[in-house]
């Protein structure tokens, strides 16, 4: 690819906007005025400026931007120069940070110095005095002194030492009425340190200056792309009984520029590209370690091992010398014309087209210009409106300009949307875009017979494309919104693997009753949210399906009332665990009309087993209570023994009671782990019969 080419590449992101006037050129060259031929703008909020003038021999000129657009300029600058001329240097002004550039100087004045600080680095320079104390001699220094005042406050204050003829001699600083450096080097460094600093305040201009190189008279190009408002559109959209609404569309264009524009070619553009900036105009500087040298006499000669010559290193290195003898010279510049070759057309960039249109109108061939970017657009990425007559707009003013007069296609129709409006629905354009445009997203303000009806939001639409323009509540018309109740619907039982999956229909069904009050027949558009879940039962078709709407379209006559029912069904599939399941439930599905006889066999044969379970649980619980109450008798037994005298009588009943109540808790303990093992058994029959059943 061409150095020619790889400038020219950011043009094809297609990010403008011009701020400068276009100065002379500094002496030496023949000054060239280049004044601005072509602009587009962009609806992304970058536009694309473009310079066209002749040239003889040797010429230059400077551009003049403001600071904040130097890196766009940086980035995209393109320079053009055709009939065998070449580009030379293109300079400006570099932007060191200010405090690295300020401590270049004699005197640093970084860090906003006080005098005493600015004199305490001056020490050794000659200066001269003036004041009630005059004197003439060398800075010696400034030191901070303390003084305690009556009311015990302390003030500080600088001190300047001075080697005069006499000695040294201390002046407080705020005494002296003047202090003039004589050596005029020093006092220079000081006066250009203020002058970089003042012009740093001066952040407004920067120039960029360009030099064109060759003989006799050649056409020159420059071109740039800058940040730049965004053209806005508005519309007028005018009603008739009679005959289609007519559109009138207007683009709003802000010339923000430092130029007027005068006759320029105006394209605008609507589309998304790519845009960025990068700071390309800030000097960057990489940190460097700092590496000390060793000490001479703790090195030791190290003694290196032989090794084997790498023939093809150095045959490599030969080759590479060899070219670069016999390489012819580069030329000067490398900026010509040249055409995109289609290796460079294959990387797919936005812009190729204008790129290579581009070319081709330098060449003297008809100057398509930004007007190759309706080719994008035919790919479907951008759309371009081209101001057919020049267009003169004067700096930091705005214009209106007509971009659309044509008749579209359109209905009027009430949309009513509950979630809008729950009673009356709203006016609005059924419009369709009959012109060979595209149009973009803007306000629009309707009139409908000479009388202004209201104003709605177009959004982008392609031509052919139809969408729905609402501008007013019409309360002609009133919507009452009825919901029918209808009870789910089981569709079928079917049991896998301990799953009871059951599956039932949900039913939405709603009937709109329209009143039309009005002299006139009417169009009523009524919208119901809707997923892809549901599926239209009634009526067959919609009028219009949008990703979260439905639309029916009812006529209305004057003075009646028309009904529409919308009915919507959804088919659900929910799972049921059968381990867990209650009798009332199983009980349910049971009696549901749509069980099959395998399915009923399946759950009959469950509730067989879950008694049976159950019967055993609830003699499993008795068993444990019977324990419980058992030994809690038989610890009271045992504590009354430790009141009672052994060899006594109610100690003697005490002890046949307490080996009966251990006979007891034996036999329950037995009667007990019998009904356990019995309900584990059931259990698991219970569960390896749910794991084995699959039935429709």
């Amino acid at each position: 690819m061409s150095p020619h080419l790889l400038c020219r590449l950011p043009l094809l992101l297609a990010a403008v906007g011009l701020s400068g006037n276009i100065a002379a050129a500094q002496e030496g060259d023949a000054a060239t005025d280049l004044k601005v031929s072509r602009v587009a703008l962009f609806s992304s909020g970058v536009g694309y400026f473009q310079c066209d003038t002749r040239v003889t021999g040797h010429a230059s000129a400077e551009l003049k931007f403001r600071t904040d657009q130097i890196n766009d300029i940086l980035k995209s600058l393109v320079a053009r120069d055709a009939d065998g001329g070449t580009i030379g240097v293109v300079s400006y002004a570099s932007q060191d940070p200010i405090e690295k550039t300020l401590r270049s100087f004699g005197v640093d004045i970084t860090g906003r110095p006080t005098l005493g600080q600015l004199l305490d680095q001056l020490r050794g320079e000659p200066v001269e005095i003036g004041g009630p104390r005059k004197m003439n001699g060398v800075i010696v220094g400034v030191e901070k002194r303390r003084q305690a005042l009556p009311d015990k406050q302390v003030v500080e204050f600088d001190v300047l030492n001075v080697l005069t003829e006499t000695g040294i001699q201390q002046l407080v600083l705020s005494e002296a009425q003047g202090i003039r450096l004589t050596n005029e080097k020093v006092a220079g460094e000081l006066r250009k340190a203020l002058d970089t600093l003042a012009k740093s305040h001066d952040a407004d201009k920067k120039s960029v200056r360009l030099e064109f190189n060759g003989q006799g008279e050649r056409r020159v190009r420059v071109s740039y792309l800058l940040e730049a408002p965004i053209w806005k559109t508005s519309y007028r959209l005018v009603l008739s009984a009679e005959g289609k609404p007519f559109l009138q569309g207007w683009a709003t264009v802000e010339n923000a520029t430092e130029e007027d524009w005068n006759d320029v070619r105006l394209s605008l553009v609507s589309g998304r590209p790519i845009s960025f900036i990068m700071d390309l105009y800030t000097p960057i500087y990489i940190p460097r370690p700092k590496v000390e040298l060793e000490l001479y006499a703790s090195l030791r000669p190290p003694e290196m091992e032989a090794g084997f010559e790498d023939r093809s290193a150095v045959e490599m290195l030969g080759r590479v010398a060899a070219r670069r003898e016999s390489a012819p010279a580069a030329p000067a510049a490398a900026m010509r014309g040249r055409r995109m070759d289609e290796k460079a057309k294959s990387l797919g960039f936005a812009g190729a087209e204008l790129a290579e249109a581009d070319d081709a109108a330098f060449d003297g061939m008809k100057d398509s210009g930004v007007e190759s970017v309706a080719t994008a657009r035919e790919a479907g990425e951008l759309f371009e409106y081209v101001i057919d007559t020049p267009v003169s707009v004067a700096r930091q003013h705005s214009a209106m300009l007509p971009i659309v007069n044509e008749e579209v296609d359109g209905e009027k129709v009430s949309v009513f949307n509950p979630a809008t409006h729950a009673k009356h629905p709203l006016n609005s354009l059924m419009l369709t875009n009959a012109t060979a445009l595209h149009l973009m997203q803007g306000p629009v303000t309707l009139f409908d017979g000479n009388t202004y009806a209201g104003d709605a939001k177009l959004p982008d639409l392609n031509p052919g494309e139809k969408r729905l323009v609402p501008y007013a509540l019409d309360l002609a018309i009133e919507v009452l919104t009825k919901q029918r109740s209808v009870p789910e619907e089981t569709v079928s039982l079917r049991i896998a693997k301990g799953t009871l999956w059951h599956r039932r229909k949900l039913v939405d069904e709603r009937v709109y009753d329209v009143k039309n009050k009005g002299d006139k027949e009417r169009q009523v558009i009524i919208e119901q949210a809707y997923s892809g879940d549901w599926t239209l039962v009634e009526p067959k078709q919609p009028f219009e399906r949008t990703q979260n709407l439905l639309r029916f379209k009812l006529p209305v006559a004057a003075r009646q009332t028309a009904s529409q029912l919308v009915r919507l069904e959804m088919t659900a599939e929910q799972a049921v665990g059968l381990t867990n399941l209650g009798f009332e439930q199983v009980q349910f599905y049971l009696r549901a009309k749509v069980i099959s006889a395998g399915v009923k066999t399946a759950l009959e044969r469950i509730i067989v087993m879950r008694t049976e379970l159950d019967n055993l649980s609830r003699q499993r619980g008795d068993l444990e209570r019977d324990l419980n109450e058992s030994r809690q008798d038989q610890e009271r037994i045992r504590q009354n023994l430790a009141t009672l005298p052994q060899n006594s009588d109610p100690y003697a009943r005490q002890m046949r009671k307490f080996d009966d109540m251990e006979t007891r808790i034996e036999q329950v303990s037995q009667r007990l782990a019998d009904i356990r093992s019995q309900e584990n058994e059931k259990r698991k029959e219970l569960e390896n019969y749910l794991l084995s059943l699959n039935v429709e």
